[in-house]
């Protein structure tokens, strides 16, 4: 019998793992489901039910009650403490098209699932019918009896009087059924395979929304940071001007040379030739967030942030991402469930080449008189049994073993390759995130000492111990570090973004 647990792992592993350990451990348990796989093939002697996923693993609020998760695993978000955020993505779980169409398959697999699963009943068809006969004395039966000599003037001579035609009403009021004996278990199987196909589409539906969450939570950090950057470049647009003023000036007036003042002035055209193009990105990424969630929304313009915040993108996230995690992947999850209805579909095509038993009859009342239609001495009934034996088709039945063996394998390593994916994306998650941390911590620094100089050339010039020039060159490099260190901050806040997504939600246990 196959079976994959993705929860298995060889002696050795620890419940914590780190990037590296964590993708071996995982392939050495694939591996030996594997060899499970290729040892036990799926039998239909032992057919196993596709179990469903625990209540906690499904989706958000905004889906129908029968395809909700708890909020464990899809409150990830509010780890980073922005209100705004959460509202942002609430909208998007509430309207975005892409998590309408993923519903709209959920139910569609969930009724296909129910289909399946109507085949092990039994099938009853009532009915009330009258059948009205009225066929001619010389034909059918009548005529047969004439051959015999026991035509219409054999009864005149005995005394009676043959009828020229036959009437044969009939009334009946009663319940047919059929039914195909499962003794193959090909039909529980087959109700099975759709189950886990049903789930298989869950846990689709939960990979879109994570989707749909981390693009909208990347797209809002970058509609903040742009503000952001809008707003440093205005402000370093400003204070070229003002140098550019003072330059021309000092050119006037014989105190600079011509390359000073022509580099300013170029600086300045720089800088306001970039603020267009910056405005267009914001402006792009605004519409895009729109999109997301599923259109303009008054209420969420008018309080998206004009920076990002710093301290919760910055809170500490652990160094190792437990093993056990990875369950909660959707991909995983649905490539499991794949497996299960690849398996349980082998089962189905190798019942179908047994003889198959199936039962059929009806009981009811029949009356030729409407009067006594209902009487209980007009009750009837039939029944018949069938054992249809697939000799002519065994052939085309054992191509469709084939086929259903060739989706296993296929399902087999689509689950490996989501596992591989799986360890990969959450180890270069790991270390993008170290990086990006690193990388703030030297911008902050940087920062700092951008704006202390600024400060301490401000003074200076107050003092006259410095020249305007001076001052003003410190002032726009502090605008080029805080530049360069909201950008590092967006870098963290995207970096937790994806190893939030490669572990399908929160990391945190």
């Amino acid at each position: 019998m196959f079976s994959i647990g993705f929860m298995a792992r060889p002696p050795g592993c620890l419940n914590a793992l780190s990037a590296g350990r964590l993708g071996r451990c995982l392939v050495v348990a694939f591996l030996g489901s594997g060899v499970v796989a290729c040892s036990s093939m799926p039998t239909w002697l032992v057919p196993r039910e596709a179990q469903a996923p625990d209540a906690a693993q499904v989706v958000e609020s905004a889906a129908p009650p029968s395809a909700r998760p708890s909020g464990e695993v899809t409150a990830w978000w509010q780890e980073f403490d922005d209100p705004v955020l959460s509202q942002v993505l609430g909208a998007a779980l509430e309207s975005n098209f892409d998590i309408q169409e993923g519903i709209a398959r959920v139910d569609q697999a969930r009724a296909q699932a129910r289909v399946a699963s109507s085949a092990r009943l039994p099938a009853v068809r009532p009915f009330v019918g009258q059948d009205d006969v009225r066929v001619p004395a010389n034909t059918g039966l009548g005529a047969q009896l004439d051959e015999f000599g026991l035509g219409p003037d054999t009864f005149e001579q005995l005394g009676f009087r043959a009828p020229e035609r036959i009437d044969l009403p009939t009334y009946s009021v009663a319940a047919g059924f059929s039914y195909t004996v499962d003794v193959w278990g090909r039909d529980r199987q087959a109700a099975g395979a759709a189950g886990a196909r049903s789930e298989a589409a869950k846990w689709d539906l939960q990979a879109v929304r994570m989707g749909v969450l981390t693009e909208t939570a990347a797209t809002y950090l970058e509609v903040g940071d742009l503000r952001h950057q809008v707003h440093l470049a205005t402000k370093t647009s400003t204070l070229l001007q003002e140098w550019e003023r003072h330059a021309k000036s000092q050119y006037v007036g014989g105190l600079a040379d011509a390359h000073s003042f022509y580099s300013v002035q170029q600086a300045a055209r720089n800088a306001e030739s970039e603020l267009p193009r910056m405005e267009a990105r914001l402006a792009d990424a605004e519409a895009r967030l729109w999109v997301l969630v599923g259109d303009y929304r008054a209420d969420l313009a008018a309080i998206l942030p004009e920076a990002l915040p710093a301290a919760p993108w910055q809170s500490p996230v652990p160094s190792e991402v437990a093993a056990d995690v990875l369950v909660q992947r959707p991909d995983v999850r649905g490539a499991q469930e794949r497996v299960t209805a690849a398996r349980l579909t082998v089962g189905a095509r190798k019942a179908e080449l047994f003889p198959a038993l199936s039962l059929s009859g009806s009981i009811g009342l029949t009356s030729a008189e409407s009067g006594t239609w209902f009487e209980p001495d007009q009750w009837f009934r039939n029944l018949t049994a069938n054992v249809l034996s697939p000799v002519l088709q065994r052939g085309r039945l054992l191509g469709n073993v084939d086929v259903a063996e060739a989706e296993l394998a296929a399902a087999v390593a689509g689950y490996g390759r989501s596992v591989l994916t799986a360890t990969h994306e959450v180890e270069s998650a790991l270390a993008g995130l170290r990086a990006s941390y690193d990388r703030l911590e030297l911008l902050a620094s940087h920062k700092e000492a951008a704006r202390a100089e600024a400060l301490l050339r401000q003074r200076r010039y107050a003092s006259g111990l410095d020249d305007y020039v001076a001052t003003l060159h410190a002032s726009r490099l502090a605008l080029t570090a805080e530049s360069n260190h909201a950008g590092g901050l967006q870098e963290v806040a995207l970096a937790r973004l994806a190893l939030h997504h490669a572990v399908g939600g929160a990391f945190r246990r």
